[in-house]
């Protein structure tokens, strides 16, 4: 038992500072559009690059980790994208920060994926769904990490700083994670395990909890891109400390993503899945109202169901999953980013058109997808008899 726990405490370190990268510049785009001369759209391709990067990459990690071990990937991913971090601390020149970030987010999969695939080659199933809970906390407390380095922890005049700092623990977490993670057999891949991304992608369970990834982490992404610049304008005039802040409702996630998965262990991921877009929703449209106090408690409703849907929707998968789960997993991810960067660039239009009031109502219409494909999944569930109490 000590030892799993070790384990979960080390990939929890490296997660979390993988994390921490993706999502650095989004409290402070305003100040980066001001510093290099360029508006919201363009400031916000220091997010939405690393995203772009994390989805092109992220299948061809999923084959390499059916292949190889996971930890010579692992040490290799991690070092590459620490050094773009100290990269984008140094340029002065805005189109080689953006391109600085795509590479961040190419070798991001070299972590992510592989990483749920160790976990998933280690742990027995009638734990993975805790697990993958547990992973999604990291992912949590990273991207609230990484925002808070940028946007509060260092002045956001000095956000270069925050790169500097974020790339140092991201190499910690990789030589450390290179050092102690057991080592594993090299994967034999049997002809099931041999199955093709379009084997995979022809299975209509599959696809429904891969548009679930996409349209939540979406919707997801277009609230937290563009909330600074909704709560920077005229309506409320915050300063970017105080914006920040509002980030802290992620510590939600934290919480939520080991109970959610006890709860789709109880009552089914669909079920889970349904019941997270519809608080989403909720908080989304509560969002509109022109008061500092409601938009943060929106926010902490909007976090907790949007992290039960993410929740429910990776431990769906790896209960699915029997063989190929380097590709599975990879494909949730490609979809996943996939997602965020088309919200992200479609907000981005919708907020230039309508404000805020359009992302909102983007947002909502994004939400149907998982709403309608939790009830499906739900369904399914309750034909196959996969609902069933948690493990004791």
């Amino acid at each position: 038992m000590a030892g799993e726990e070790g384990l979960q405490a080390r990939v929890f370190f490296l997660v979390a500072a993988t994390f921490s990268t993706i999502y650095l510049t989004q409290p402070v785009l305003p100040v980066l559009g001001e510093e290099f001369g360029v508006g919201a759209a363009k400031a916000s391709l220091t997010v939405s690059a690393v995203i772009f990067g994390i989805a092109l990459a992220t299948l061809p990690f999923g084959l390499l980790v059916d292949r190889y071990p996971a930890r010579p990937i692992i040490l290799c991913g991690g070092t590459v994208a620490a050094l773009c971090g100290f990269l984008c601390a140094a340029t002065r020149n805005f189109p080689l920060l953006v391109a600085a970030r795509f590479l961040q987010g190419v070798f991001v999969p070299s972590l992510t994926t592989c990483l749920v695939v160790y976990l998933v080659r280690r742990l027995p199933p009638q734990r993975l769904n805790v697990a993958m809970g547990s992973y999604v906390s990291a992912t949590v407390a990273g991207g609230l990490g990484g925002r808070l380095l940028a946007g509060f922890i260092h002045p956001p005049l000095h956000w270069r700083y925050a790169f500097v700092t974020a790339s140092v623990l991201l190499l910690l977490a990789t030589l450390d994670a290179a050092r102690w993670l057991p080592r594993e057999e090299e994967p034999t891949e049997t002809g099931e395990e041999k199955a093709g991304f379009a084997s995979l992608l022809a299975r209509p369970d599959l696809l429904r909890i891969y548009s679930v990834g996409a349209a939540a982490f979406a919707a997801f992404s277009s609230i937290f891109n563009y909330l600074p610049f909704h709560l920077s304008g005229p309506s409320f005039r915050l300063p970017t400390h105080l914006i920040t802040m509002l980030y802290l409702p992620y510590l939600v996630g934290v919480a939520i993503g080991p109970f959610a998965g006890r709860l789709g262990n109880r009552f089914g991921n669909g079920a889970m899945m349904a019941l997270g877009s519809l608080v989403f929703g909720v908080s989304a449209l509560a969002m509109l109202l022109p008061s500092v106090p409601a938009v943060g408690a929106a926010l902490v409703g909007a976090c907790a169901g949007y992290f039960v849907v993410h929740t429910a929707a990776v431990g769906a998968l790896n209960r699915k999953l029997t063989a190929s789960r380097g590709r599975g997993n990879s494909l949730y991810v490609f979809f996943y980013y996939l997602g965020g960067t088309a919200g992200i660039t479609a907000s981005g239009h919708a907020y230039h058109g309508a404000g805020w009031r359009g992302v909102v109502a983007l947002v909502g219409g994004m939400l149907l997808v998982p709403l309608a494909a939790g009830i499906l999944v739900a369904r399914g569930d309750r034909a196959a008899g996969a609902i069933s109490p948690p493990p004791s």
